[in-house]
């Protein structure tokens, strides 16, 4: 249903998946970005959701089966490896969904190559790329990706990287396509009426989805609901 490729970034490897021999080309396919310590393979159930539309889904540097360096965990080295696989797959336009920590490496590329993206999804996350406590490294290796067996999900030398590198960046512009902002409303969503708001002044064709049984994770008890939302959204489209 999908072909496994990687893609040089520099030096870099970049897995990526692409249904794209069992698509229907004429469709607008679908670039995934997911979240920070997510995989390309915890989406194989998305791409089969959007079918027959192309889907290349990308694991970001040092998670799933890309490479990990020892530093370049900054937001504009995240955007170039979407750089490198959206070429690498020849895609001339798609549209863009993006979910927690990969919603900043994906508006930030949108900002960049703004003929390139269609539309915008945007998984339960504010406009804006988050600096990391130093605390946090530490935290989240041992009491989440080492209890719940996710250290290959993403490395903790790519953890600590992420952190050492981070800088808080508000992220402003202009997107004059459709954007739709998908929020939790149980406790632990990221996404707060201010930053509705701020999406809201950036995003003339906003579109809101919330999910009464979510908090940050929407692909849980609503993962069904939140799928169907994302694949009613891009065939409103095309």
């Amino acid at each position: 249903m999908y072909i496994s490729n990687h893609v040089k970034n520099g030096e870099l490897a970049i897995h990526y998946f692409d249904s794209v021999d069992c698509s229907d080309l004429s469709k607008t396919a679908l670039v995934v970005c997911p979240g920070l310590s997510e995989t390309a393979d915890e989406y194989l159930d998305l791409l089969e959701v959007v079918q027959p539309r192309r889907s290349v889904i990308l694991s970001f540097r040092g998670r799933g089966e890309s490479e990990t360096p020892t530093s370049g965990y900054n937001l504009d080295e995240h955007i170039s490896d979407i750089e490198a696989v959206v070429q690498d797959a020849g895609l001339d336009q798609f549209h863009l969904f993006s979910y927690s920590r990969g919603v900043s490496y994906a508006l930030g590329y949108a900002l960049k190559h703004k003929s390139k993206v269609k539309s915008i999804m945007v998984g339960d996350y504010p406009p804006e790329h988050r600096a990391m406590d130093k605390e946090w490294p530490e935290d989240y290796i041992n009491n989440y990706l080492v209890p719940f067996n996710r250290t290959e999900q993403i490395r903790p030398t790519a953890v600590r990287g992420i952190q050492s590198e981070s800088r808080h960046i508000d992220i402003k512009g202009n997107f004059d396509i459709p954007v739709l902002v998908a929020r939790g409303l149980l406790e632990g969503s990221l996404v707060t009426d201010s930053d509705i708001e701020r999406y809201k002044s950036m995003c003339p064709k906003l579109i809101i989805k919330e999910y009464s049984a979510s908090g940050h994770g929407l692909k849980g008890q609503d993962k069904e609901k939140f799928y169907n939302d994302i694949v009613e959204f891009i065939n409103n489209i095309d």
